[in-house]
């Protein structure tokens, strides 16, 4: 399926690891790595988004969206925060993929210098338990009280709050909504102070540490979640077959994408392909808008479905797909 029609690009593209505000010894300044973790669909990602001010991570309603370590780069005033962004901890499967994400979330809150445990405000699950098991002393932990817009009377909050400082010693309490702009600043204002004093790692418009590819992969597979719902199973996935950047013509700069989506059964491409293909050119169409903006580019998508019948159950296949 191929689609490429013009659309309109902003110039959001993240710039490279240098220049003069990279690393240099400034009085005052602050930088270190937040760990942002939960259990699946707690709003994670969502979060992370709001807080770097642009859509690194992706979001579905599906659990186990977010499948890989994803760092977002935020700098205010005269501190840089590198946000880390982690697969929802998995007990309900225990395959090769899921031992994989599991292994992402336990290696990503080891050496942080900041731990946010989000949990929707007034709620507390047994996979919230399981990630809270993760988090040993040592490291300040913030509760984020997330979804907090969906609690109709804040008084009845405080119980709660009550009985999470009674299960693990929060550092502090955030009850906030990652929708909210003031909530987020906020939010900013409380981390900055658990950060140490040294240079910034990254220059102070960059975003995120991961590649055009990589971010490619991770919203076609936003677009595929999001356009067929909860009938296809979480373990389809995206790879990256070609990407390949050219001299544009009408723009600046061409990049032209080969991607195939991987599915588990036959049943699963049919329902991808839709009627006439229909769905898959919904899907590539809505993926290369995104991208066009994302990359300032204009984009030559290509999406192709396979069958991989037990790849997430095979560790050597769900590493080729690029999984730790």
């Amino acid at each position: 399926m191929m689609d490429a029609t013009k659309t309109v690009a902003t110039n959001d593209q993240p710039v490279p690891t240098s220049g003069e505000n990279a690393g240099e010894t400034v009085a005052g300044r602050r930088c270190g790595l937040v760990a942002i973790v939960g259990k699946p669909n707690v709003g994670k990602s969502t979060l992370l988004n709001a807080l770097v001010g642009q859509k690194i991570s992706i979001t579905s309603r599906k659990a186990q969206t977010t499948r890989h370590r994803i760092t977002g780069i935020r700098t205010v005033g005269q501190t840089q925060f590198v946000f880390v962004d982690t697969p929802g901890f998995q007990t309900r499967h225990g395959n090769a993929l899921n031992r994989s994400l599991n292994k992402t979330v336990v290696g990503a809150v080891g050496d942080v210098d900041l731990i946010l445990f989000v949990v929707e405000a007034g709620s507390f699950t047994l996979g919230d338990a399981k990630v809270l098991s993760l988090l040993k002393g040592g490291t300040p932990t913030l509760l984020i009280a997330n979804k907090l817009d969906n609690i109709h009377r804040r008084a009845e909050i405080a119980p709660w709050l009550k009985s999470m400082q009674e299960r693990h010693a929060f550092t502090e309490f955030v009850p906030m909504s990652a929708k909210n702009a003031k909530d987020i600043e906020r939010l900013f204002g409380i981390c900055e102070k658990y950060l140490p004093e040294q240079p910034w790692w990254h220059t102070e418009d960059e975003l995120t540490d991961r590649s055009e590819k990589f971010l490619a992969s991770e919203i076609i597979r936003e677009k595929l979640f999001r356009l067929t719902g909860d009938e296809l199973p979480y373990t389809s996935t995206v790879v990256i077959d070609k990407f390949e950047e050219e001299p544009g013509k009408t723009a600046s700069r061409m990049v032209r994408i080969a991607a195939t989506l991987i599915v588990e059964r036959d049943g699963h491409k049919a329902m991808v392909i839709g009627e006439k293909g229909e769905r898959l050119k919904r899907i590539g169409t809505e993926a290369r808008q995104e991208l066009e903006k994302l990359m300032d580019a204009k984009v030559f998508l290509e999406l192709w479905v396979k069958v991989r019948s037990g790849w997430a159950d095979d560790e050597a296949r769900v590493r080729s797909f690029g999984y730790e």
